[in-house]
């Protein structure tokens, strides 16, 4: 099984494969959930020894029907992930009715050409989920990231371990959302082939002026002075259960 960190950083890509995480998936943004990072960003972290990179692509927050223009957007981005050294591209779309826009998924998956794809967790927004894990197979997509139609993976785990079973190794199942050393065998025993987490922290930054009159995010419940790491010794843990499971 392998163990794939969310990393919004090529600082988390670098722990990712200090600790021996095998696969990032590559994002910007956390505060909407992750979009396509910059081209410098991929490049750099592709060009780290051993490590697989699953490059987000996703033109924007929100949700995952998408115009013709954004569709061009994302086959671009894609072309430029595959030149700086992706290993792999992650995706979702789906159409206004909620079921997974096949025909749009092929043209996505075409354009990685031969380098692995990933349906992220728009399969978790579908109206049918099991329908969703037949037609995603049949797009041709390497995986299927998913935390089983539910906002935290093990509550979704009953989902989760029946699509491994419809799957039937058609295609990969990758759990994740809410991924923890606490929950992390147990999630593992549904039979996916990879777990997915983030095991992120907040630090404080290093300004030491702070203007209390302005809020650069247009909110003032987000800290734009608190950063966002990995919690090294939680990501180890789960590395230690996912890849040792009898100690």
């Amino acid at each position: 099984m392998k163990c794939e960190l969310c990393a919004y950083t090529l600082e988390a890509c670098h722990t990712a494969a200090r600790i021996g995480i095998d696969r990032v998936e590559l994002c910007a943004s956390p505060a909407e959930g992750g979009v396509t990072p910059s081209i410098a960003t991929i490049t750099q972290a592709c060009a780290i020894p051993g490590m697989e990179v699953s490059v987000m692509i996703r033109p924007r927050g929100g949700d995952f029907l998408y115009s013709d223009e954004e569709l061009g957007t994302m086959l671009h981005d894609i072309r430029m992930a595959r030149e700086a050294g992706a290993t792999g591209i992650v995706f979702g779309v789906l159409t206004a009715e909620g079921k997974v826009d096949v025909e749009r998924t092929r043209l996505l998956v075409e354009a990685a050409q031969g380098i692995d794809t990933t349906f992220h967790r728009a399969i978790d927004m579908t109206e049918d989920y099991q329908q969703a894990v037949e037609d995603i197979i049949h797009t041709g997509c390497t995986r299927i990231l998913t935390s089983g139609g539910y906002d935290k993976a093990i509550d979704g785990i009953d989902n989760i371990a029946q699509a491994v079973a419809r799957a039937a190794h058609r295609i990969e199942i990758m759990a994740g959302s809410g991924v923890t050393a606490g929950n992390a065998r147990q999630l593992a025993s549904t039979g996916i082939d990879a777990l997915h987490f983030s095991a992120k922290k907040m630090i404080p930054g290093k300004m030491l002026y702070h203007n209390p009159r302005i809020s650069m995010g247009g909110t003032s419940t987000i800290d734009e002075y608190a950063l966002r790491v990995v919690d090294e010794k939680e990501a180890q843990a789960i590395v230690e259960l996912i890849k040792h499971p009898q100690l």
